[in-house]
């Protein structure tokens, strides 16, 4: 059996970042560090994908041990991010080759894509064009997305930070608006993310503990809005309450398909 041959990763942060986007790429260096028979030097893109594009790597062996481990506990991306997406294959189809052309250029064998359903689409992309040029390449995509909604896991990192997040804020916001509903405002809405799924919008009932507890109402991206029923609803909460606290997926739609 012929040896495997030892090649260099790179890995890339994409989109927005979560609070513990890097706490997975210590994940990705530790595991890096611990295959040095087949992993060489790790490269970080500096600003995501487009780093890779225009050859701006970190090489993240000159990085302090302490920097490294202080990654599991620091928020933001600390290697940059980017919302650039990558079109098709056929459609742009320099852009794949420019990547592999860096790659071929610095021995990367291995790519990390760190983000959501665009970043696992164009790790799959690389992929196929890397076969496709003779190129070997292992493209392993790295979960990250708030809103809870990638394909094939249970739970990715960044959801839980926004699960707290909301559930606080809704439970702080409604203790503000019961505090004040006999003179002044009575309803009270929060719009969350979460385009088509409500991962996060039922975050938000965590807010309350007992009935009665605002929210009172979350309305879902998979549960079509009927508008009459909706307002039957909140009079209902402000007449048994005092008040009413509503949690609203930025993607509720109307029946049709048209957003709020």
């Amino acid at each position: 059996m012929r040896k495997a041959t030892k090649k260099n990763a790179l890995y890339a942060q994409s989109g927005g970042v979560s609070a513990v986007i890097n706490a997975s790429a210590a994940g990705v260096i530790d595991a890096c560090m611990k295959h040095r028979s087949r992993i060489g030097r790790l490269y970080a893109g500096r600003d995501g994908i487009v780093g890779a594009l225009t050859e701006d790597l970190i090489d993240v062996a000159k990085e302090s041990r302490a920097t490294l481990r202080g990654l599991r506990h620091t928020p933001a991306g600390a290697f940059g991010s980017a919302r650039f997406k990558l079109k098709g294959i056929e459609q742009n189809r320099a852009e794949y080759e420019r990547l592999i052309e860096v790659f071929r250029a610095h021995d990367i064998g291995y790519f990390f894509y760190n983000g959501g359903n665009d970043s696992m689409d164009t790790a799959l992309k690389l992929s196929q064009i890397g076969s496709q040029m003779g190129y070997p390449l292992v493209c392993v995509g790295v979960p990250k997305t708030v809103d809870n909604d990638l394909p094939l896991t249970d739970c990715c990192p960044g959801f839980g930070s926004v699960a707290k997040y909301v559930a606080v804020s809704t439970r702080e916001a409604a203790l503000d608006v019961a505090s004040m509903a006999r003179t002044s405002t009575k309803v009270f809405v929060l719009e969350v993310m979460g385009r088509h799924a409500g991962w996060i919008a039922a975050a938000g009932g965590l807010a309350g503990r007992k009935k009665g507890e605002p929210p009172h109402i979350i309305l879902f991206p998979e549960i079509p809005f009927e508008q009459q029923r909706f307002l039957e609803r909140v009079r209902h909460c402000v007449t048994d309450y005092g008040y009413c606290v509503i949690v609203v997926s930025e993607g509720a739609h109307y029946a049709d398909g048209r957003f709020l």
